[in-house]
């Protein structure tokens, strides 16, 4: 019973025993499985396997519920706060769209900060220190970002000012490298 949609979307069924069966793989599978696939990029969607009800949203959060209480908290307490005190206010339905926007932004500065550093160590004895260290950044930044999307289109003031703001972040390193050195 192999049942996988034709644009790449794995379906996983859950069944009311709690088991999560990954159509693709014709295997039973567990969140941990889950987390992996969207640390991998692959898209997957999960349906209620009595009802075919689309449940995706809340297998993510069980997900990250799981992974906060393991100690890789990532939600600080008061944006929680935040976000609960937002339900049922005027602007709840502007929320989700901003949060995305929000991640996608995090992840085309993290690209674009990776860039710099690189190029600022290349050749340097701290070139594999920096290598590791932004290695240890995307590993800890990738945990809950999703998949690579396309960059929506932003204003030049924008990128100008990331790019600012990049670079500033880039000299700091520098200026830290070089104590270091000295």
């Amino acid at each position: 019973m192999k049942k996988q949609r034709t644009d790449g979307t794995v379906i996983i069924k859950k069944y009311a025993n709690r088991r999560l069966y990954n159509t693709e793989s014709s295997s039973y599978i567990t969140l941990d499985h889950l987390a992996a696939m969207t640390r991998a990029g692959r898209d997957f969607k999960v349906l209620d396997a009595k009802t075919d009800e689309d449940i995706t949203h809340n297998v993510l959060t069980q997900i990250i519920m799981e992974e906060e209480s393991r100690g890789q908290t990532m939600l600080p307490v008061p944006f929680l706060r935040q976000l609960i005190a937002l339900y049922g206010d005027s602007m709840q339905a502007m929320v989700p769209g901003y949060l995305e926007a929000s991640m996608d932004s995090f992840h085309r500065n993290q690209a674009e900060f990776k860039t710099a550093v690189e190029g600022a160590f290349a050749g340097s004895p701290f070139a594999e220190i920096a290598k590791r260290n932004m290695e240890m950044f995307e590993a800890a930044a990738n945990a809950f970002t999703p998949a690579a999307k396309p960059a929506p289109a932003s204003s030049t003031a924008s990128k100008d000012d990331e790019i600012a703001a990049l670079k500033a972040e880039l000299a700091k390193l520098q200026d830290k490298v070089e104590k270091l050195v000295r």
